[in-house]
């Protein structure tokens, strides 16, 4: 059902937008021009050095396994 709804939902977006243009392009108003634009500045930031790659650290040997005898919890009666 989802499918449906975006589609209305589309061409009811769709249809505002045109509707803006229109009128934008009968008013005869000026548009944005991208030449007008200043040029933006860049930030200066230090020219990125490639991640130094770190040894894998040694695992600690793992320690022996002893098992202890649980502790038996009394049977209900």
């Amino acid at each position: 059902m989802g499918q449906q709804l975006n589609k209305i939902i589309k061409r009811r977006r769709r249809k505002a937008y045109v509707a803006r243009k229109k009128a934008l392009a009968k008013s005869g108003a000026d548009r944005k021009t991208a030449a007008a634009k200043k040029p933006a500045a860049k930030k200066a930031t230090a020219a990125k050095k490639p991640a130094a790659k770190k040894a894998p650290a040694a695992k600690p040997a793992a320690a022996p396994v002893v098992e202890t005898p649980a502790a038996e919890a009394p049977a209900a009666e």
